[in-house]
Parts: C-alpha cells; sequence; structure tokens
C-alpha cells in the first residue's frame, strides 16, 4: 500500500516540492498525481480532498486525507519514525521543528518577491530591504541547526531531515534570483539543488514548456547551474 501525494507543476509549486521530498528522500511508498495549477483545473481535480484546496495533499492508504506541509510532515514522521525523518537527538530535533515552523509562518517578503522557478537564473534581481532582512534571518536559523548538530555533514543537520526538505525551495530561490548569501550558505544551496532527488524533480518539471513564462522578472538570465 502506498501514499498519494497530490502536487502542483514541479517548476513552480515550492510547497509541492516540499511534500514531495518528504516522501522521496525518506523511501516512503507513493504515487504522485500532478494537479492543474495553471490549468483552471485545481478545484474539480482536488475536490475529492476537501477540505485541502491547496497543494500537496496527502492520502494515507487508509484513506485519511492530510493538508498543509508541517501537518504532512508531522504525519508521515509518526508513522514512519525509523525512516528518521526528524534528528535522533533531542534538542536537534526541537530545533529542526523550530526551523520548519519558522519556513511555514515566515519569509513573506522573500516568497512574494521571488517566487519559486526551477529554469534559469535571474541576473541583476534588485533585492529590497525587506527579502535581504529575510535572507540574513535564514542565515541565522542555519547557523542555530549547525551549532545545535551532533554530527558532521552537509545538511542541516548533518544527516538529512525534514528541515531540508522544508528549506530546498529556499535554496532554490538563492540559486534562481542569484540572491546575497554567505559562502556558507551558497555552499549549502548547491548541496541542495545537486542532491539526485531534487534534480530529478526539476528534470521532471523542465519536460513541461510555458508561453508565456509564468514568472518574468524582466531582467537578463542565465543557465541554472550544474555540478560537474
Amino acid at each position: 500500500m502506498s501514499y498519494d501525494l497530490y502536487i502542483g507543476d514541479r517548476t513552480f509549486s515550492s510547497w509541492s516540492l516540499r511534500g514531495w521530498l518528504m516522501l522521496e528522500k525518506f523511501n516512503l511508498p507513493y504515487q504522485a498525481h500532478l494537479v492543474g495549477l495553471y490549468g483552471g483545473t485545481m478545484a474539480q481535480e482536488m475536490a475529492d480532498l476537501a477540505p485541502a484546496v491547496l497543494v500537496p495533499a496527502l492520502r494515507t492508504p487508509e484513506g485519511t486525507v492530510v493538508g498543509e506541509s508541517l501537518a504532512i510532515a508531522e504525519t508521515l514522521a509518526e508513522r514512519h519514525p525509523d525512516a528518521g525523518p526528524w534528528p535522533k537527538d533531542a534538542a536537534e530535533r526541537a530545533a529542526a521543528r523550530w526551523l520548519c515552523a519558522a519556513m511555514t509562518a515566515g519569509f513573506g517578503a522573500l516568497r512574494d518577491a521571488c517566487p519559486m522557478q526551477l529554469q534559469h537564473v535571474n541576473k541583476g534581481f534588485a533585492v529590497s530591504e525587506a527579502v535581504q532582512k529575510d535572507l540574513d534571518r535564514i542565515e541565522v536559523l542555519w547557523q542555530h541547526a549547525q551549532a545545535t548538530r551532533k554530527e558532521d555533514g552537509p545538511w542541516l543537520f548533518g544527516r538529512y531531515s525534514l528541515a531540508d526538505a522544508f528549506y530546498a525551495p529556499i535554496c532554490a530561490r538563492i540559486v534562481g534570483y542569484d540572491l546575497p548569501v554567505s559562502d556558507a550558505a551558497r555552499r549549502y544551496c548547491e548541496t541542495t539543488i545537486n542532491d539526485p532527488a531534487f534534480k530529478e524533480w526539476r528534470a521532471e518539471g523542465l519536460k513541461v514548456t510555458y508561453d508565456p513564462f509564468p514568472y518574468d522578472m524582466g531582467v537578463p538570465v542565465r543557465s541554472w547551474p550544474v555540478a560537474e
């Protein structure tokens, strides 16, 4: 038996990416169902998932529907603790939950000004004071994670956790808009976008073309970075 995960367009749906990574990175069985965010069919395709109206939405093998990314994360962690979605150490686990909650509730300026898009890198994007404030706060939280963790590794808490799934779209925004962050933060972003799961998600998204492109920022663009 497997989960049914309802997601939006892979190139743009940041919350869908989070939900997908929760299942993909922890090797949980699932079937993904694409909902037409831009085709006008979203309400019809999600009618059977009420009261959920946004993606991602999850249906458990028993038929229970779960909406909202944080609720999906906690549901999967409760059902599959041995998969390691949260760090084992209590202090790390508390910090990881904190980071996920902060992501869910905050960084509105960054999210509004820089919609996630995985097609190219925008060059010369003007960073507002509000966006810079969000970036600074994100770096503080990432530094807190690194100070809290008990083992080394490329991820926020050494090993991959739900916190990394929640911040993957932030990394995509930093890369996709060439936003100013520290060298350490940029290395973490590069780790994220070069992870095999993220690359698989992006590759599937690029199979769909858009005319016009939904998020044309009116600045020059260059190719998305690819690890050698």
